[in-house]
């Protein structure tokens, strides 16, 4: 099957919204920093981009790190001129 591709500002919120959803998270009521993703060239599962660094995540390493797995899977990044943030400065 064919991944669906996104752009970083897509997986970044995909990624966070799942992230909020781990149970531990929620009950702790804890709030994850979710960087942007980073692309990397097609790793042996295919995947092309993976993200790092998250913010007040200590203790929900492993939960996180399958949450980002998961959405790997998922989606490609694309850097397509659509899938791109609006730039505020002009192109």
């Amino acid at each position: 099957m064919a991944k669906r591709e996104r752009g970083r500002r897509a997986l970044q919120d995909e990624v966070s919204r799942r992230v909020q959803q781990i149970d531990e998270i929620g009950e702790d009521g804890a709030k994850i920093r979710t960087p942007m993703p980073e692309p990397h060239p097609r790793d042996a599962r295919g995947r092309n981009w993976d993200m790092k660094g998250f913010g007040r995540a200590t203790g929900y390493e492993a939960g996180i790190r399958a949450v980002v797995d998961k959405v790997r899977d998922e989606f490609d990044l694309s850097d397509a001129v659509e899938n791109r943030a609006p730039n505020p400065f002009g192109d």
